[in-house]
């Protein structure tokens, strides 16, 4: 007899007796596991060989998107190595990697946070997407008895070239190039960065910042919003500026907790991806 029609009716069997005793009747399921049970210990699996992809599985395989690598979203523009997914929300803008200089984010808006200023200036504006989250940051803040202030976002090429000016002739050198990136270099002409302060004004901008309630709540929550503090203590070399815990990068909330929950720059993320994809 078919091993199958012999198992189909065994399982008839046990519900009809179980329902003529007036027993609660065994779960179906209960009856297909034991089975698949006994299958398995005659050297079966229930799939007859195959081996089912489960729903974490297949989650885990799309969870992560391959994303282009460093060296794919990049080309040689008037000798200016300058990056050709200049739109992109994980694009990776340094000493090394330029934006076009005629570059403008399609979809700046101002949003709705409190600034330190009442000018109506470029830099009150971000990326929608990015805009929308610094908004969503900041009301959680407030919930928890943080109050965050909004203090430089977009900048135009032009902006950044004069203020790049300025920082060598007051600054000297050296400093400007620790702290302020030369035209084009700079993320925050991509729209998705934010520069950001506690209520005292004293540690605005300052490395200081990073030891006040706020710069301590941002450190810890900013990954959940989609953002990640860009410039890491201890990766001056790898980020090519001094740390900033005030400077506040948009890259989406999948990115963002991968990156601060191992302790990465955008560089760093980059280089494992492309390792991990060899």
């Amino acid at each position: 007899m078919n091993k199958n029609r012999t198992s189909s009716l065994a399982i008839v069997a046990a519900l009809s007796v179980a329902l003529l005793s007036g027993c609660e009747p065994p779960s179906l399921s209960g009856l297909l596991s034991s089975e698949s049970n006994g299958a398995a210990e005659n050297g079966q699996s229930a799939g007859e060989g195959t081996q089912p992809t489960t729903v974490e599985q297949k989650n885990e395989e799309t969870a992560r998107p391959q994303r282009a690598s460093l060296a794919e979203t990049i080309k040689d523009v008037d000798g200016v190595p300058t990056v050709t997914n200049e739109t992109d929300l994980s694009v990776v803008v340094n000493k090394q990697r330029a934006l076009p200089a005629d570059y403008i984010p399609p979809d700046l808006v101002e949003p709705n946070v409190p600034f330190p200023f009442d000018e109506k200036v470029e830099k009150r504006l971000l990326r929608a997407e990015a805009a929308q989250a610094l908004e969503e940051l900041f009301a959680k803040a407030k919930t928890e008895g943080i109050e965050l202030y909004a203090v430089s976002g977009y900048r135009s090429y032009k902006t950044q070239r004069s203020l790049y000016e300025t920082y060598v002739r007051t600054q000297g050198a050296e400093h400007a190039a620790a702290y302020s990136a030369v035209p084009g270099k700079s993320e925050h002409q991509t729209g998705l960065a934010m520069d950001v302060s506690g209520y005292d004004a004293s540690t605005r901008l300052e490395e200081s910042f990073s030891e006040t309630p706020e710069g301590i709540w941002l450190a810890a929550n900013c990954a959940d919003f989609g953002f990640v503090i860009r410039y890491l203590k201890g990766k001056e070399d790898t980020t090519g500026y001094a740390y900033e815990p005030w400077h506040l990068r948009y890259v989406g909330k999948e990115m963002a907790k991968e990156i601060m929950a191992d302790g990465l720059t955008l560089e760093d993320y980059f280089s494992q991806a492309a390792i991990a994809h060899k």
